[in-house]
């Protein structure tokens, strides 16, 4: 019997890969700068690292950094907008199934699955955040919105800070275990130093337009401050 001959590759498959600027410095600094805040909120409110007041500046950074993350989604660099990698169920079914890898490559920035699970975290992000300016321990911790609502709704909102912690944490993890498995089995581009430096291997040009970080700063010091009015008038209550 005569062996098969091997598939023939795809032209996606043929191409020789080669490095090109894929996300930019904003989006990689709130990547990071997001995955030390949740590290120091976990290790203020579990382990008690420093006091619960820095456990409340470190989520007012996630906040900002969430609203930011969400509206450079829509203005910011080309592969860091949702327009660019969040897809639908069909092209989701299809790379499940491996056949959106097998013709069009590398994905340039999130593949389909990805996109869901950036999605998924900054909405449990911003659900803990917000959350937790409501939330109270009832003993000496309190929410700088806490004073602004009803005890009924202290509690609710304590309660959805807590719940919510865990389906973030658990989420993390799998995002962790995705990461590790496309690394292995699928043989991309790591995805971490990715991140870290900006660049992907792939197998054509892009052709992606970059936006420059001073954008991202106005747009945070705008968010920091509207955050700064809001947990201003909340701690307000306390003065009377």
């Amino acid at each position: 019997m005569h062996a098969q001959p091997a598939p023939a590759k795809t032209d996606a498959e043929a191409r020789p890969l080669v490095r090109y600027r894929v996300w930019d410095l904003t989006t990689r600094l709130i990547h990071w700068a997001l995955v030390l805040l949740v590290v120091l909120l976990f290790g203020t409110a579990e382990w008690g690292w420093l006091s619960m007041r820095w456990h409340f500046y470190f989520g007012y950074a996630v906040l900002v950094l969430v609203a930011l993350r969400v509206l450079w989604g829509f203005v910011g660099s080309d592969a860091s907008r949702f327009a660019h990698f969040v897809r639908g169920p069909h092209a989701i079914a299809a790379y499940m199934r491996g056949t959106l890898w097998r013709h069009f490559g590398h994905p340039v920035s999130h593949n389909p699955l990805g996109a869901l699970s950036v999605l998924a975290l900054l909405a449990l992000l911003a659900v803990q955040g917000i959350s937790g300016l409501f939330a109270s321990d009832a003993i000496d911790t309190f929410g700088p919105l806490s004073g602004r609502v009803s005890d009924a709704t202290v509690r609710l909102m304590t309660r959805i800070h807590e719940i919510n912690q865990t389906l973030l944490l658990g989420l993390i993890g799998l995002h962790i275990a995705a990461v590790l498995l496309h690394a292995l089995a699928r043989r991309e581009e790591h995805l971490i130093a990715a991140m870290v430096t900006g660049y992907k291997r792939l197998a054509r040009d892009p052709g992606l337009r970059f936006i420059g970080i001073g954008g991202a700063l106005l747009l945070a010091a705008a968010l920091a401050f509207l955050l700064w009015a809001v947990v201003r008038w909340g701690q307000a209550v306390a003065a009377y």
